[in-house]
């Protein structure tokens, strides 16, 4: 991390887990943890559409943000089921999780649905964590650079170098969400510095060095400390370790000390 040049975050991605009650217990159970680290690393927790006004309630008042874990690039109209950035910004959110490799696997998004998604998220206020990563198949093949590359011109096509300020960049290797696998540090920092290198050609290097760039591949409370010392890995999208008080609490501190 550097943050002399950017915001350290780590968000907690809860998926489609918990319900209001249980999202309010763990939140209270958070917030006292995480207290500490106002002004030194932003704490998110990205929560499903339903837990979010629960969220924001039990949170009013702390250093915890609020995310969503998707939206739609629609103002409004006849699209069942979808939940539109106005919506969202009118409860309070402040972030939301866009491309997801579960949201491309399972339900068909793409990187122009992303992008489509991402300019919506900006007009609207709300501040997109865009993610981005490789599979195993593309990485043995050692394509990972240019998936990488694709996802970043499509995914961000059209954000202006005022916005690209807003945007969270997630680097979430594939093969490694829900599996338990890592990419090791090293592996992380280099594509996480090959992201930065993509930004800086799309905008400049100062814009490109304000941008958070996190690891979101299996970060834990065993592996954090080594990952966030990297220079380029400016914290963490944080999957089943966010669903622990305590676990997710480690990582929050190790970005605090990093």
């Amino acid at each position: 991390m550097n943050k002399s040049l950017r915001k350290a975050i780590i968000a907690g991605n809860w998926k489609m887990n918990k319900t209001r009650p249980e999202a309010k217990e763990l939140l209270e159970a958070i917030k006292p943890l995480v207290a500490n680290a106002e002004g030194k690393v932003e704490v998110i927790a990205c929560v499903p559409f339903t837990n979010l006004e629960t969220a924001i309630n039990t949170t009013a008042g702390s250093n915890v943000k609020i995310g969503a874990e998707n939206v739609h690039f629609e103002k409004s109209g006849a699209f069942t089921g979808e939940i539109s950035a106005d919506m969202l910004t009118e409860l309070g959110v402040e972030y939301v999780v866009i491309g997801h490799s579960e949201r491309r696997q399972y339900f068909g998004e793409t990187d122009e649905t992303v992008n489509k998604r991402t300019l919506a998220a900006l007009e609207a206020g709300l501040k997109p964590i865009v993610c981005v990563g490789e599979t195993l198949e593309q990485r043995e093949l050692n394509i990972t650079e240019e998936v990488i590359a694709t996802q970043i011109k499509v995914g961000l096509k059209g954000t202006c170098e005022k916005c690209i300020k807003n945007v969270v960049i997630a680097y979430e290797p594939v093969w490694a969400i829900g599996t338990g696998k890592t990419a090791t540090p090293e592996q992380a920092e280099e594509v996480c510095a090959f992201i930065r290198g993509e930004l800086a050609k799309m905008f400049d290097k100062a814009t490109a060095d304000a941008v958070t760039i996190q690891y979101g591949g299996s970060m834990n409370a065993g592996n954090c400390k080594e990952l966030l010392a990297k220079p380029d890995i400016d914290g963490g999208l944080i999957g089943g370790a966010s669903l622990k008080a305590n676990d997710f609490n480690t990582i929050v501190q190790a970005a605090v000390e990093g």
